[in-house]
């Protein structure tokens, strides 16, 4: 077992990675606001593994940037990475997996494209600008309030993200049950 969570964590780390090197997609209703696909990995990572394996995911993806792999949307990585403004939402990205997995286990009861939708916006939403709309205000010297209407513009596409979540995850608990470990 112990194997199979460790190749179940690389492989999420991974795609993680991968999401990575999607080209942002700009929302011309926003003005042009840059979106990227990465995020949509810890949102996966924590609704398939669960909090502990999907939460070790992240901090795995996490640690390779530090360690220098440009992994991160636009090629960056590096320790330089965790002194810009983004570095709350790096520090919220496996507290939100984390949160999103523990949810998905909390509701077992409810129909998992529900379950998978509500855990990706608390986990991977709120979860991640609670952590991340204080880093861009602190590091970017913006008030809070500012830091969070400057973020606020990024909202779109993560519910556009958390619709593509709960569907993959649907699909996967009809196709492949055993792959979803928050419903094994």
């Amino acid at each position: 077992m112990a194997d199979r969570s460790l190749v179940h964590i690389a492989f999420y780390a991974a795609l993680i990675a991968a999401l990575g090197l999607v080209p942002p997609v700009a929302i011309p209703f926003l003005g042009g606001v840059p979106i990227t696909a990465q995020t949509l990995g810890v949102m996966l990572a924590g609704v398939m593994l669960g909090p502990v394996r999907g939460g070790l995911a992240v901090l795995l993806f996490l640690f390779l940037v530090a360690l220098g792999a440009p992994f991160l949307a636009g090629g960056r990585g590096g320790l330089s990475v965790f002194a810009s403004p983004s570095v709350g939402f790096l520090i919220g990205w496996p507290i939100g997996a984390f949160v999103a997995g523990w949810i998905m286990r909390a509701t077992n009861d409810l129909n998992v494209l529900v379950a998978a939708a509500i855990s990706a916006t608390v986990g991977g939403i709120l979860v991640v600008y609670i952590f991340g709309i204080p880093g861009v205000a602190y590091m970017a010297g913006l008030s809070l309030p500012k830091a969070a209407i400057a973020s606020a513009v990024y909202i779109p596409g993560d519910l556009i993200k958390v619709a593509i979540t709960a569907l993959v995850t649907q699909t996967v608990a009809r196709g492949l049950p055993g792959a979803l470990f928050t419903r094994s």
